[in-house]
Order: structure tokens, then sequence, then C-alpha cells
């Protein structure tokens, strides 16, 4: 694994084990990948944050080294939820700074406005949490092309078609690792589909209370978006700062980088992080 030095943890949830790094010491900051990512996404700003800060950066279950129920039907927007509370209370994290980027979004964000005392700011990369209604034409297209690769899904060029700058070979073989029969992507077949794109959608109520919560919320938070994403457009970047009563506005938009943003620019998305989080 390139750039990634890190020690193993380890996190027994419901008789599945979740993979984290843990890494630095003082206040900590939490972060939170999505499709189809692991915390290898984060290597590259796990070690200047750590300098300042303990770093956790888990792979939520069915991702990366940690276990991969091979059901579909297993995932779920709460179950996910769920895990990253077991994580935040088994750790006694406090005073988190917390960092979310895709489906880490969602997941990450519900758990801020349901447990805003451990909680002292939030940092928001191309993510979304409205439900109800697609993201884009462009994320329908995305869908469409996971459903119907199925358990054939390139992970490792998946990664890469949300790249301005593209992977190494390494790189891209270190996203395709953790995935290595049909039966161990149910993860990355699953978070498509626990994308609310209809009123009546099960994750359509939890989300829009989650962004419903998020317009009273006073503490700092700080957006950093991709200026090439074209999945989740810079637009939403505003409609967050427009949302969040605590957010800095403009949003930080990052120039070279789409919604992998960590690989196109992980140094940019480092110093936002370091020079918002102090």
């Amino acid at each position: 694994m390139p750039d990634y030095p890190f020690t193993p943890q380890w996190l027994e949830d419901d008789g599945l084990r979740m993979h984290y790094v843990d890494e630095g010491d003082g206040d900590p900051v939490l972060l939170l990948h999505g499709e189809p990512t692991w915390s290898f996404l984060w290597r590259k700003t796990i070690p200047p944050l750590a300098r300042h800060s303990r770093v956790v950066a888990p792979d939520l279950i069915g991702f990366g080294r940690s276990d991969k129920p091979t059901d579909i039907g297993w995932y779920s927007y709460d179950r996910h939820v769920a895990s990253i509370e077991r994580l935040v209370d088994e750790l006694g994290l406090t005073r988190l700074t917390l960092v979310v980027h895709d489906w880490g979004g969602p997941i990450g964000l519900r758990f801020a406005v349901e447990h805003e005392a451990l909680v002292d700011r939030i940092v928001i990369l191309d993510t979304g949490i409205a439900g109800g209604k697609p993201p884009s034409e462009r994320w329908l297209r995305f869908r469409d092309v996971v459903r119907e690769a199925g358990g054939e899904l390139d992970i490792g060029r998946l990664v890469e078609a949300g790249t301005a700058q593209g992977l190494a070979d390494d790189v891209r073989a270190a996203y395709d690792a953790p995935f290595p029969t049909p039966e161990s992507k149910a993860g990355p077949l699953a978070f498509p589909e626990l994308v609310p794109t209809e009123p009546e959608h099960p994750s359509t109520a939890p989300m829009n209370r989650v962004r419903d919560a998020l317009a009273t919320w006073q503490k700092p938070a700080l957006v950093v978006w991709g200026n090439e994403d074209t999945v989740l457009s810079p637009r939403i970047a505003e409609h967050f700062v427009e949302l969040i009563p605590g957010a800095q506005s403009p949003a930080t938009l990052i120039q070279g980088a789409s919604h992998f943003l960590q690989e196109d620019r992980p140094d940019e998305v480092t110093a936002a992080i370091l020079g918002f989080a102090g």
C-alpha cells in the first residue's frame, strides 16, 4: 500500500470487525470516507494532521480492511451511523473535528447533529444530504454503471473516474485490494441504492431531518470542494454554506480537483483542514 504505513486497529461491532487508523495525540479529528473508498483515501492527510491532533480514520463496514457482509440487504443508513457511534463511544472521542466526504457526509453529519455535544466543528467535502430527489443526472448514470457492473465493478477505475489527475497503477491497485471477489463488493454495490432519490425511500426522512438540523448548526463549519467535480457540482458547496449558520463563506473551491479531491490535491485539502482546525 503506497504511503500507508499505519498500524491497523480493530473494533468489534455487532459481530463484525471495523478497521481504523489511530495516529497522533490531542483533540481528535475523525475522517470519514465514502463510496467506494476506504481510509487509504486519507493517507496523505493523516501524517500532517497527526502532528497536531489525534487522527482517527475508520473503514466503514463493507469497505477497506473492515469486515464485509455479502448480503447487500444488510447495508443501511442506520447501520452505518450506528457503527460510527460505536467507534466514537469505544474510543472516548470528544471535542471532535469531524471531516466528511461523499457517503461519509450523510453518515457523519447525522452523527454530528444527533451528538452535537461531542463535535466542535465540521468540515464538509464533496457530499450531499437532502433526500427525495437525485443529486444530478450524472449521478444517476453513475448508479446505472454500478448496477450494470454488479460483482464485476472495477473499484480502482471507478475512483479514477472521479479524479481530475488520474491515479498511478499502484494507487488503483490499493483501491482494488480490499475487494478481491464479486461477493466482497456488496458494500460498494449497496451505497448507491441507499441514496434517497424519491420521497418514499427509507433514507429520505432521516436525511431531511439532518438537513433541517444543519440549518440551526451554530458551531464552526468549513465547506471544501473540488472545483471540477462533475458528479456533485460546486453549486452544492454554496448550498451548504447558505444552509449552515456557522459555515465560513464562501466555500473553499480547490482548482484542479474533482470529486476525489484528496487524490487530486491532497496538500491543499490538508492545508484547509489544518487552517480551520487550528
